[in-house]
């Protein structure tokens, strides 16, 4: 089967169309990518090229030694991962050791992975770890409200997440753990993916202060749909703080306890307070 043909490089490429008509990417701003089971490993297999040497990754993720993933490219816009998938992704090999990948497929006109290669893996690594495998996309994009909070709430976990909780009641719903925050830092390194990756033994989604969000699911609806109820969360609150900085009432303790009572959550109660 050709890669093109196969139901997860439709569903990534899905993704990165919705999330670009949703207006969370600039030019080349943002990246994707996902771990392929070893079925679509199998399926694929005639329509990869293992000939390129491989290239250092940055850091070191032994667990994902020899899994193959898709990625979007470096310097590649989002607007045109739809319609030019093979120009604009490509898919991975990682070696024995997890030092090292080469690419199998794709980047037909050239170019490498996305910069954010090492963040991308030790995400993977970290939550393929904690959710027993269930875990294959990590999603990057740059949503203007997101951003937009970094620069007027105390870049804590506990001050973000208790602002977008309280600006929408789906929010503990879908992130009853609450979001991990990182002060700025240079992107593209080691660094930044090693902060990252201890945020995301504790949480699903890590804000970047100005720069984004890193969201990581079981699947590309669940990725993209995070990322949409944590922006509509910043998107209200910032309306809201352009108003006022005095609220007249909001979602109380009370309130949060009642709801993960009724939904059967176990809400991070430590953010409550």
């Amino acid at each position: 089967m050709k890669v093109l043909d196969t139901q997860f490089c439709n569903g990534f490429a899905t993704m990165a169309n919705d999330s670009w008509n949703l207006g969370y990417h600039e030019r080349n701003g943002g990246n994707f990518s996902y771990r392929l089971t070893d079925e679509e490993v199998d399926s694929v297999r005639d329509d990869l090229n293992f000939d390129r040497p491989f290239a250092e990754i940055g850091t070191e993720v032994p667990d994902l030694a020899g899994m193959f993933f898709m990625f979007t490219g470096s310097g590649k816009f989002i607007r045109w991962v739809k319609e030019k998938t093979a120009e604009t992704c490509c898919i991975i090999e990682i070696d024995e050791t997890g030092t090292k990948y080469r690419i199998v497929w794709g980047l037909t006109e050239g170019g490498r992975p996305t910069s954010e290669l090492p963040t991308h893996l030790m995400n993977h690594q970290v939550k393929m770890r904690k959710t027993n495998g269930a875990h294959r996309v990590i999603f990057h994009c740059h949503p203007t409200n997101v951003i937009a909070m970094t620069f007027v709430v105390p870049l804590t976990d506990a001050e973000i997440t208790r602002a977008l909780w309280e600006s929408m009641t789906e929010c503990p719903v879908i992130f009853p753990d609450g979001v991990g925050v990182i002060p700025w830092m240079s992107c593209g390194g080691r660094a930044i993916a090693v902060e990252t990756a201890k945020k995301m033994e504790h949480y699903d989604a890590v804000v970047w202060a100005h720069h984004g969000l890193f969201c990581s699911a079981d699947n590309f609806d669940n990725a993209i749909g995070f990322a949409h109820c944590v922006e509509k969360s910043a998107d209200i609150y910032m309306k809201v703080r352009a108003v006022t900085d005095h609220k007249l009432q909001t979602i109380t303790k009370e309130n949060f306890l009642e709801l993960a009572k009724d939904f059967g959550l176990t809400i991070n109660e430590a953010f409550l307070n």
